[in-house]
């Protein structure tokens, strides 16, 4: 309870110094969380990329359904963020920029990821940050893999049928604020 009240100031604060890079007021929910991993068949991935972990809500619910070969890479802007998941998940390896998920997998000795989670606030973004982080997902996300991204609004559903089979959209309205998981394939065999 009291790191729960730690991190959702910390995510107030963190959120009202950059509002466009933190997205939110408030940490995912449990129920965002675990809307996420809910279409993963955890089993088979070997290897999965968080982006924007933020302060480890998801990450959280990932260590507690990963297969223990699983290779964890975490991505998180914020360097005070990024410490604190070092930190607190040792057995993942943690990097600063989901812009370079590319040099991160090979650093990594991974080919292709099996899934990809992102709580990333991609419609803050420009247009053509965005654009590179559509490119090293889909680059980097092996054939048949899942992406799987929460939103707050529909606005990312056009950009992301374009570059992968949208299998569903869920509703999570026990969320603040209430948010949308795309539930995305890329194309090809797994």
């Amino acid at each position: 309870m009291i790191r729960t009240m730690q991190e959702q100031l910390l995510f107030l604060y963190k959120f009202m110094r950059a509002p466009r890079q933190i997205g939110s007021v408030t940490p995912s929910s449990v129920f965002l969380a675990k809307k996420m991993l809910e279409p993963v068949e955890w089993n088979q991935v070997r290897s999965i990329a968080e982006l924007g972990a933020g302060t480890g809500a998801i990450t959280r619910q990932l260590a507690q359904v990963l297969h223990k070969e699983a290779k964890v890479l975490l991505f998180e802007k914020d360097q005070h963020l990024r410490s604190q998941l070092s930190a607190r998940f040792r057995d993942f390896a943690c990097y600063a920029d989901a812009c370079s998920m590319q040099p991160a997998i090979r650093r990594e000795g991974i080919d292709g990821l099996d899934c990809i989670l992102s709580g990333l606030p991609f419609f803050n973004f420009p247009l053509a940050m965005r654009e590179q982080l559509m490119n090293q997902i889909e680059t980097t996300l092996k054939p048949g893999g899942l992406f799987i991204a929460f939103q707050y609004s529909q606005q990312m559903r056009k950009q992301l049928s374009r570059r992968f089979e949208i299998e569903r959209v869920h509703f999570v309205p026990l969320n603040f604020p209430p948010a949308f998981v795309y539930v995305c394939r890329k194309g090809g065999v797994s």
